[in-house]
């Protein structure tokens, strides 16, 4: 247990630290997805074709392609095309994206798609006769969306979103590539150090198991309290 003592001796410290480092990242990812599930999802709903083309080619494509990948794209193409845009208005100097933004970005669009594909489904899943009830009392959008939609999709998505949180927890690691020191990162520096990689590595599986359970119990609260009627 020396290897994992608070200060020069251990590693302890480095991975508590890297340990917030990936909760930081997988909220702001999940943030950021709810921004994008919140753009595409009325997209996926609309009856306009286009609109239709728009949201389904976000979600296939985003699905559709390795989440290292998209991580690539982002913090090595990211730089370019803001180099690019840089270089339009004179300034020609190497631009570098913050390894947080870009990494908690790429997961956090990852995580968009498959949370507009949660909300469709929940949104399709009321039923008919409370959008006609909504009509008749004669509600306002906001009331509508407030009162009768937004209660209904939480209940019915919150147990597609823990799994939506998972996939986003444990695609932090992928974010290492970036030099982003978070659990997996600082684990394979510590392996490196000390030749031990067997220990940290499952270290840092706990770590993952650890925060996966603490998280399960979180959202089965939050299941609970928006299913009191059911």
């Amino acid at each position: 247990m020396e290897l994992l003592s608070f200060g020069d001796t251990g590693w302890g410290d480095e991975l508590f630290i890297a340990t917030l480092m990936t909760i930081a990242v997988s909220i702001t990812a999940m943030l950021i997805g709810f921004t994008f599930a919140l753009i595409f999802t009325p997209l996926k709903l609309s009856n306009n074709k286009f609109l239709n083309l728009i949201a389904n080619s976000y979600t296939t494509v985003i699905r559709g392609v390795p989440e290292l990948l998209v991580i690539y794209l982002f913090f090595f193409g990211g730089s370019g095309a803001i180099m690019y845009v840089a270089s339009i208005f004179g300034y020609n100097e190497y631009i570098e994206i913050n390894a947080f933004i870009t990494g908690a970005f790429a997961i956090g669009i990852i995580s968009g798609a498959y949370s507009t594909e949660v909300f469709r489904g929940a949104v399709q899943s009321i039923d008919k006769g409370q959008f006609e009830a909504a009509k008749v009392l004669g509600l306002s959008k906001f009331a509508k969306f407030y009162k009768i939609i937004l209660p209904q999709v939480l209940r019915l998505a919150i147990p597609n979103l823990s799994n939506v949180w998972q996939i986003t927890l444990k695609d932090t690691s992928l974010i290492s590539v970036t030099g982003l020191v978070e659990i997996m990162r600082q684990s394979y520096i510590a392996a490196g150090s000390t030749r031990d990689p067997l220990f940290f590595y499952s270290f840092a599986a706990l770590l993952y198991l650890l925060l996966t359970f603490l998280s399960m119990k979180l959202i089965n609260k939050l299941e609970i309290k928006y299913s009191r009627g059911y």
